[in-house]
């Protein structure tokens, strides 16, 4: 199920039907591939064909952001709650856990997969992380053979976007790992390097005012919002 603005495909699953789709995925071998869908990409898309089309190859494109749900609304869509790339990471470790599944962490500065990895572990103690590697390290080949030899089912890129989406697109194949996904910043927030915004925020999806508040030269990619839903609302 699925839903498009501006040519960009949105999936309108919940996270209870997404945590099953995955599950099942994993169970049938089947590669899938995960990607947080906001307004700023989908503006960028705009501009780069090559972008749309590898935004578009997604298995599951997650509506990360509340301009998603706006937009859904304007053009009376399904999609219901937002499903915010961190969340969905902490979810999938959690499915993992519970089903005897394993993750993989890969990129983020030296030191900083290791410190999520210790922190998600104590938040999910029955966790099987099967490995970790920085984003730094630059044999392509040695980061494949660590990450098969790894045996993960469920791998998280953390080489910022859109380069960790480039990433996995190009080495899907190569990898013997059932679900991708691209997760950013996501290794500095569950470190504790990084303040994410106070629960108040999160429940009202308005992380992005948190942001703002916290660093104000922002303003420049928040009030790309607006534009945003003006677009969606000329596209109907």
């Amino acid at each position: 199920m699925k839903e498009q603005f501006l040519g960009v495909d949105v999936s309108s699953h919940s996270y209870e039907r997404l945590k099953q789709n995955v599950l099942d995925d994993i169970n049938e071998k089947r590669q899938s591939f995960i990607v947080a869908i906001n307004p700023e990409k989908i503006l960028k898309a705009q501009e780069d064909q090559d972008l749309k089309a590898l935004l578009n190859k997604a298995t599951y494109q997650i509506p990360d952001g509340v301009g998603v749900l706006l937009a859904s609304k304007l053009n009376k869509g399904g999609i219901k709650e937002r499903v915010t790339g961190i969340d969905m990471l902490l979810t999938l470790c959690e499915q993992a856990a519970d089903n005897g599944k394993s993750v993989f962490l890969y990129g983020a500065k030296p030191g900083v997969a290791e410190e999520a990895k210790d922190k998600l572990i104590e938040q999910y103690p029955n966790l099987h992380v099967a490995g970790v590697l920085d984003g730094y390290e630059k044999d392509e080949q040695k980061v494949i053979q660590t990450i098969n030899e790894s045996g993960a089912d469920i791998l998280f890129v953390a080489l910022g976007s859109p380069r960790q989406e480039y990433w996995i697109v190009d080495h899907m194949k190569e990898l013997n790992v059932s679900i991708f996904q691209g997760v950013g910043g996501s290794f500095d927030v569950i470190s504790g390097r990084v303040k994410r915004a106070p629960a108040l925020f999160q429940r009202f999806g308005v992380e992005w005012l948190y942001r703002l508040i916290s660093e104000p030269w922002r303003i420049k990619r928040q009030i790309r919002l607006p534009l945003f839903l003006l677009k969606v609302w000329r596209d109907k």
